[in-house]
């Protein structure tokens, strides 16, 4: 099937540039204007990735991306004119899975649509029901459990706990999991592990702050408990 990519940029020298990298992959892209454009494009036939600028006309990328977070885990790179540490992980907390900043190549863009397209479906590990206390994982059917109420994750975040659930109580790097579950380095950041962590313990941990399952080692990285 033909991937379809969302676009939602202002500049239409930049959004018409990148339409035609985009469609070189052999990809359909839809073009968006502004955030309330963006959304009813989406509804009409939501696309597989959405690439979202953040500079944007009436609703910026940040509410855009927490609007289709709202009804979506369609995969998301945040687009950033800027590169300082507030915007990045601002966007990565709206609920963006990846970001660039610009100018970027057209192969990185592509690069890391693939990648998104890649983790898009989490892997199973082979194991059909993982569990971690009142914590299940089910990678087979995509599902999240905790105390028997399923727990609704976005791709990545789901990835992630995979990841982890796939070695209980082994110690994961940031640059493991970024090379795991983003399915790159070089391009990496640790922030987007960090963010998507916070993310994930959020909805999985009753006390986010003292989490008792997906556990920091220090100095280390992260690892899943019972």
């Amino acid at each position: 099937m033909t991937v379809r990519v969302l676009t939602v940029e202002d500049d239409e020298r930049i959004r018409q540039s990148v339409k035609l990298a985009l469609e070189e992959e052999g990809w359909e892209v839809e073009e968006a204007s502004s955030g309330e454009d963006a959304i009813a494009a989406f509804l009409r036939k939501p696309a597989d990735v959405v690439l979202i600028d953040i500079m944007l006309p009436g609703i910026d990328g940040f509410e855009l991306c927490r609007a289709l977070r709202k009804s979506s885990d369609v995969p998301v790179v945040m687009v950033t004119a800027r590169s300082d540490t507030h915007d990045v992980v601002a966007g990565l907390e709206a609920g963006a899975d990846d970001y660039l900043t610009k100018p970027f190549a057209p192969k990185e863009l592509s690069a890391r649509i693939r990648a998104l397209l890649r983790r898009a479906k989490p892997s199973a590990h082979g194991h059909s029901r993982l569990v971690f206390g009142d914590l299940e994982v089910i990678p087979d059917e995509g599902k999240v459990l905790i105390a028997g109420k399923e727990v609704i994750l976005t791709k990545t975040e789901f990835r992630l706990l995979c990841e982890l659930a796939a070695d209980p109580g082994g110690v994961f790097s940031r640059e493991l999991l970024l090379d795991k579950v983003w399915g790159y380095d070089y391009f990496g950041d640790g922030r987007l592990v960090d963010v998507h962590i916070r993310r994930l313990r959020m909805k999985v941990e009753s006390d986010p702050a003292n989490p008792r399952h997906v556990v920091t080692v220090r100095g280390l990285g992260y690892r899943l408990e019972s």
